[in-house]
């Protein structure tokens, strides 16, 4: 194939293309851009306030201006006489609904609304939820139900127990008992979504509710941060003062609080040598920084072998620690002490050693950083560079590494990479750096199919930066339609597909689970996908591209693409 860009932008849906006044286009009213806490104030609503106007009032105050939904008809009641500074982020399937909005969320650090359909909807869209309650992601979900009137008769799209249905992965649900409680129900909602640790709601609404009279929402001063302990910091200070070697292990709670600065400060501080956490969603230190140490494993004797050497550990913003696979022994290194910084609890109380203080990350370590200075200590050794990858030879395809380096050398530094490649994420990590704050994004979960719908929900937050999606070809197929929307909002995404045509962290796991050298595992084939005809098919520019020559050329005029535009890379 060749290496043409082809531009169907709304071409082959049958459907003409959105004009700038339709509502999936319309800017909204921006969002806050530091939303720390809610203001108090009283959502404007007309003389005969029903409960739409009410919620509309309110999520206009609240910078929720954007509802990221499929309708279904238990809906639609919400979205007559929709407002002009509202817009609708339209996705084909709820799973793409909940990525883009968890995208969005994050990148705009205040919660997003999402409006699903009934059961079914929320069905759809669990694996997301799943995620974004992994990912922390405050969002404020709400499920159609059917007419209250109805309900005794367990009627079509009844969803019988909406408030159980999402649960253990949202932090509170509920379905109002009458319809005027619905608005003050999703006051709360949002306030429990933008408490640390933040994470996902859910509101289930009678479909004959939003008609109902009701008040409007007087919106009230509620901080969603915590301190911690200063007690529990001042042991966590002395020991750092007291180290020989000390080590950081940074989570994606450092980026979420926006203590980027402070956590690069502390290492400086202490000339303390820093990993990056199991699992980590986020980018919480640079990673051509002098300290950088690399990426933890999510296996407990090669963390314990990585963190040897350092008599103190501390873990900032990050779980102590993540593990995927079984393992023996210690959990530290032999005479190490660990401590650790996290805004949730819950994750404090199963660390199996250590100490924890629980609150805000940021403003735990600049109370460390307020402490007297410690004793000058000599810098580690750095990490050594990687080599740069070769070249394939005539007939081979190029390697992710290959593929990664030559995505480093194009892309701007500032831009923004959204991942999902799992059998390539060692490899990216070291061969695709990530240097600022709030510049990368993936999912904590281990579920597939949220970074490419995330992709759209970030471009969408932050239409000045560009923004690239690496995403693997298994991964891409579980929210495709993702390109769509992109397409639809003219979203200059571009979404670099790393085809090898398998399932290949699951082949390349196989071993740990007793699987025999080169014995086949069943169902890890992905033959025959074609990822440029299912771009155009959506909307999308698409181009693919195997020569490694190319590689360059192709993604430099992808990245300056004006419109979403795939390139299918085929990789070893």
């Amino acid at each position: 194939m060749g290496t043409d860009f082809h531009g169907h932008c709304a071409a082959g849906t049958g459907r003409p293309a959105h004009s700038p006044g339709d509502p999936i286009l319309q800017a909204p009213t921006p969002p806050r851009s530091q939303p720390a806490e809610a203001s108090s104030s009283t959502a404007t609503c007309t003389a005969t306030c029903t409960v739409r106007h009410a919620v509309i009032a309110m999520l206009r105050e609240l910078g929720m201006t954007r509802i990221f939904g499929n309708p279904g008809s238990t809906e639609l009641p919400l979205f007559r006489d929709y407002p002009e500074d509202f817009s609708y982020v339209l996705g084909l399937q709820e799973t793409v609904v909940v990525g883009m909005a968890d995208g969005h969320a994050q990148a705009t650090r205040n919660a997003s609304f999402v409006n699903l359909h009934s059961a079914a909807g929320v069905g759809h869209a669990m694996a997301n939820i799943f995620t974004a309650f992994k990912n922390r992601t405050p969002m404020v979900i709400t499920a159609g139900q059917q007419a209250r009137s109805l309900l005794q008769f367990d009627p079509f799209l009844h969803s019988s127990q909406a408030a159980e249905l999402p649960k253990p992965y949202v932090k509170w649900s509920c379905e109002p008992a009458r319809a005027e409680d619905v608005p003050q129900a999703l006051a709360r909602a949002y306030y429990i979504a933008m408490q640390e640790p933040r994470g996902p709601v859910l509101v289930s609404i009678p479909a004959d509710d939003w008609d109902k009279p009701a008040e409007p929402v007087t919106l009230r001063h509620v901080g969603f941060e915590t301190r911690p302990d200063p007690r529990t910091l001042d042991l966590i200070g002395q020991a750092l003062d007291a180290a020989r070697a000390p080590a950081l292990v940074v989570g994606a709670a450092v980026d979420r609080a926006q203590g980027w600065d402070a956590v690069v400060a502390l290492a400086e501080r202490h000339q303390a040598r820093v990993f990056v956490a199991p699992m980590s969603g986020r980018c919480s230190f640079p990673e051509d920084h002098p300290l950088f140490a690399g990426f933890l494993p999510a296996m407990r004797e090669r963390i314990v072998q990585l963190l040897s050497g350092h008599d103190v550990v501390f873990a900032v913003g990050a779980a102590a620690f993540t593990y995927h696979v079984e393992g023996e022994g210690p959990h530290i290194p032999e005479g190490t002490a660990l401590y650790q910084l996290i805004e949730d609890p819950a994750i404090a109380a199963w660390a199996p050693v250590g100490t924890a203080a629980v609150g805000n990350v940021r403003m735990g370590v600049e109370e460390l950083l307020q402490r007297p200075a410690p004793a000058p200590r000599q810098a580690p050794a750095p990490r050594p560079a990687a080599p740069v990858p070769a070249a394939p030879a005539a007939g081979e395809r190029m390697s992710v590494a290959f593929a990664m380096h030559t995505l480093a050398q194009v892309r701007d530094r500032h831009s923004i990479v959204v991942e999902e490649a799992p059998s390539s994420r060692s490899t990216i990590q070291t061969y695709l750096p990530i240097f600022h704050s709030g510049t990368f994004y993936t999912m904590c979960s281990g579920g597939l199919g949220h970074s490419m719908p995330a992709a759209v929900g970030v471009a969408l937050a932050k239409p000045e930066a560009k923004v690239v999606a690496v995403i693997g070809d298994g991964s891409a197929m579980y929210a495709i339609q993702a390109l769509w929307s992109a397409a639809q909002l003219r979203l200059p995404i571009s979404f670099v597909i790393l085809k090898n045509r398998r399932y290949a962290a699951l082949q390349d796991f196989a071993h740990v689970f007793g699987y025999r050298e080169g014995e086949k595992v069943e169902g890890t084939e992905l033959p025959d996908i074609d990822f440029v005809a299912l771009a155009r098919g959506q909307g999308c520019d698409g181009v693919h591209v195997e020569k490694a020559g190319e590689l360059a050329d192709v993604l430099a005029r992808a990245l300056a693409h004006p419109r979403p535009i795939v390139v299918e890379v085929e990789v070893a």
